[in-house]
């Protein structure tokens, strides 16, 4: 595999194409704005999302799809959950079965709660070979070259290691798994754990309670994966601890942040408007508290982020809520 397009230029899409470029003759970024992928392909550098990171020559950027994902081998979709569907059905007439799709977004669509390869593959008509993508990942740090770890997902082993081999490098390591329900759950469940953990923060609490409710919230992540199918060792890799604990302990986690804004007092609608960088968790908030109603499955944390997110609870009232509930076996 020689041709890649990543679809999303957002920080998280620029660093793959950064990080994966020395593994491809040829990548192609689309970026959403227009003028953004102009300044991209010109100044060589992502100055709305990921600035002072070189984007290396053969990376072009470019805000035609077509363009994006013509000839591609191996299309890598980045955009935030709620512009999947979207992007994917006008990408459509130049897919076809031949190309390999990895989705690295982390996240759930709001109203069919659908997980994003599950999404991928019902919008394409046709058999596709798609892989989820995911493990503990800061843009950031990808660009940066430090050593990162994750985890490719699919029912298909052959097809995990393609794209294993395909992606790996000195900086870059990827391991395989079949069981692409736990890595997707993980990966969507832990940015609502983070938002606790950042009005955990933003409340002043100590290292005691960030450490139980990380605890916990890998036990609520796990319980919901299992039942929809997924093995619970899974939950104990990178996608689901290993995620879990970057983004509820990480100053770069947008999630962590959305939860120290809300505790400081800010209003949720102007945390989102006052970025660009799209915090996943607000979202899969609404998307989990479906999954676990439609699975029977408690989850307290999630169900008081979400009180506290979309009822106006304040953080307060949720601690006092989570700390209060009857007691019982661990």
């Amino acid at each position: 595999m020689k041709r890649l397009a990543v679809i999303g230029g957002g920080a998280w899409g620029t660093a793959l194409a950064i990080v994966l470029s020395p593994r491809f003759e040829r990548v192609r970024l689309w970026v959403y704005e227009d003028d953004v992928a102009q300044r991209l392909q010109a100044e060589r550098e992502n100055d709305a999302y990921l600035a002072g990171f070189q984007i290396p020559e053969n990376v072009s950027a470019t805000s035609d799809l077509r363009i994006a994902i013509e000839d591609a081998e191996v299309v890598l979709s980045v955009m935030p959950s709620h512009h999947v569907r979207s992007v994917y059905s006008q990408m459509l007439p130049g897919l076809n079965g031949s190309m390999v799709f990895v989705s690295a977004t982390k996240g759930l669509e709001v109203h069919t709660i659908l997980r994003m390869s599950e999404m991928i593959r019902s919008i394409g008509g046709f058999p596709m070979q798609v892989a989820a993508l995911s493990g503990p990942t800061f843009a950031k740090e990808v660009a940066r070259g430090e050593p990162t770890a994750l985890v490719v997902a699919s029912p298909d082993d052959d097809l995990n290691r393609r794209i294993q081999a395909a992606f790996s490098g000195p900086t870059f390591r990827v391991y395989t798994s079949q069981d692409t329900i736990g890595v997707e759950i993980g990966g969507s469940i832990k940015n609502v754990i983070a938002i606790g953990s950042g009005v955990i923060h933003g409340m002043g609490f100590g290292h005691n309670v960030t450490a139980a409710l990380i605890t916990r919230g890998l036990a609520e992540m796990t319980r919901l994966a299992v039942v929809m199918g997924a093995r619970a060792q899974t939950l104990a890799g990178l996608a689901g601890l290993g995620d879990l604990v970057l983004t509820c302990t990480g100053e770069l986690s947008r999630n962590r942040m959305v939860g120290i804004e809300l505790a400081r007092g800010r209003k949720l609608d102007e945390i989102v408007g006052s970025t660009k960088m799209v915090a996943e968790g607000i979202k899969t908030t609404d998307a989990a508290v479906e999954l676990a109603r439609r699975f029977g499955v408690e989850m307290p944390i999630t169900e008081q982020m979400y009180q506290m997110l979309y009822h106006g609870l304040s953080p307060h009232e949720a601690i006092r809520r989570l700390m209060e509930r009857s007691l019982k076996g661990e």
